[in-house]
């Protein structure tokens, strides 16, 4: 009799559909686990032969993605708190990614949650807050170049993104998968789509990590495009394989200077296409790479358009907003400006977390508030609420949320 924990693998019929370039990706193989028969994608050597020959229509389409990114790392850094900018991107990609795996708060409750301005904050709101702390860790360790692009960095954000996170249902967050997992369904066998063993996850794996440090001739943002689509393929983690994988499309791009800041968040493109970006990995899959990659390129395209005009919105915010502080006296003037400086990074306040910033007493930071209300900087948030008023910046925040 076979031992429960052995599999045997008998190769099915049929292999995944070719597209005209005739790349294999890989191939569905039976397994038999428990007793119970299922096919899982075992994937081919990594990378195939033919997978660095793009049609022309595809380099074209990289070329205008690769001019938009120098134009955006460019103009953000004519910001004078480009720090800000990230943050509040960080935040926004956070809140997307979170989304898509089914998460409904929003980027306006993680804002709230850091300073803990209000009581009704989703709980899943948890989730956005450790997606961040995950870029966080990983913007860190890049800059300082701690650790190199690896199975180690990824294993580093993904302990990062689940520990002590509220949907952690199993005790190994930072470590690949030693079970079989499958995406949809209730087990493998009436899944819609199942990852490779971990034996051959563990040789995919070692694939990936030679192709994403090897100096080869793929242009790098859809070289990027590729360690996300193989990486969802391997599924190494038993849960938040998708949201480590849109991060590490960012840290490759910044790793490999492309970016002078990470700047560049495709999770809200992905889940506005949530459908066709499931549909294009699917693709990937199947070995047509080609719609996988013009897909990848068409969110690089829109998402760093998207945020050159959103550099260019600030700007102009922040002048109309620092023409209304010059028409008041110095010493107004200063304090106003100090807060309004710190709304930057932090758009959502209550009466305590200015008067932190100003060592303002109580009656001075009222008085505060209230000229920034009548400057119509900042406006109270919950309009019906007596006590405990949180304040929001309404035209800036609107900035980040209103393409979403």
């Amino acid at each position: 009799m076979m031992s429960t924990n052995m599999y045997t693998l008998l190769t099915s019929n049929f292999e995944c559909q070719q597209t005209m370039q005739d790349i294999k990706i890989g191939q569905k193989i039976k397994q038999v686990l428990n007793g119970e028969e299922y096919y899982a994608f075992i994937p081919s050597k990594f990378p195939p032969k033919k997978l660095g020959q793009f049609p022309p229509d595809i380099i074209k389409k990289n070329d205008e993605a690769t001019r938009l990114l120098g134009k955006l790392d460019g103009i953000t850094k004519l910001l004078p708190d480009s720090d800000f900018f990230i943050l509040m991107y960080l935040r926004k990609d956070a809140a997307s990614s979170s989304q898509i795996e089914g998460t409904m708060a929003t980027m306006v409750d993680a804002i709230e949650a850091e300073v803990q301005t209000s009581e009704n904050i989703p709980d899943d709101v948890d989730d956005i807050l450790h997606y961040i702390k995950a870029l966080n860790y990983g913007m860190d360790k890049i800059a300082k170049q701690d650790i190199p692009f690896s199975l180690r960095f990824i294993r580093d954000l993904h302990k990062q993104l689940m520990q002590s996170a509220r949907a952690t249902h199993f005790s190994n967050p930072g470590e690949f998968r030693t079970s079989q997992n499958w995406i949809g369904g209730t087990k493998p066998s009436n899944s819609k789509f199942v990852p490779p063993p971990p034996i051959e996850m563990n040789t995919a794996l070692k694939d990936l990590e030679e192709f994403i440090n090897k100096n080869d001739t793929i242009p790098t943002v859809i070289k990027a495009g590729l360690i996300h689509s193989q990486f969802e393929l391997i599924h190494p983690f038993l849960d938040g394989n998708g949201r480590t994988g849109r991060m590490i499309i960012t840290f490759y791009l910044w790793q490999e200077k492309y970016l002078e800041k990470p700047v560049l968040f495709l999770s809200s493109y992905f889940k506005r296409n949530q459908n066709l970006y499931y549909k294009r990995l699917e693709d990937y899959h199947e070995g047509n790479v080609d719609k996988w990659i013009n897909f990848f390129l068409d969110g690089v395209i829109e998402i760093a358009n998207e945020a050159i005009n959103i550099v260019s919105e600030i700007t102009q915010i922040r002048e109309k907003d620092m023409k209304k502080v010059e028409s008041l006296g110095k010493r107004s003037a200063e304090s106003v400006m100090l807060v309004l400086t710190k709304l930057y990074g932090q758009p959502i306040v209550n009466s305590a977390v200015i008067q932190s910033w100003t060592g303002y007493s109580r009656e001075g930071t009222n008085r505060l508030i209230k000229k920034m209300i009548d400057l119509r900087i900042l406006s109270k948030k919950d309009r019906d609420k007596t006590y405990g008023q949180s304040y929001i910046y309404k035209d800036y925040i609107k900035i980040f949320t209103e393409r979403d």
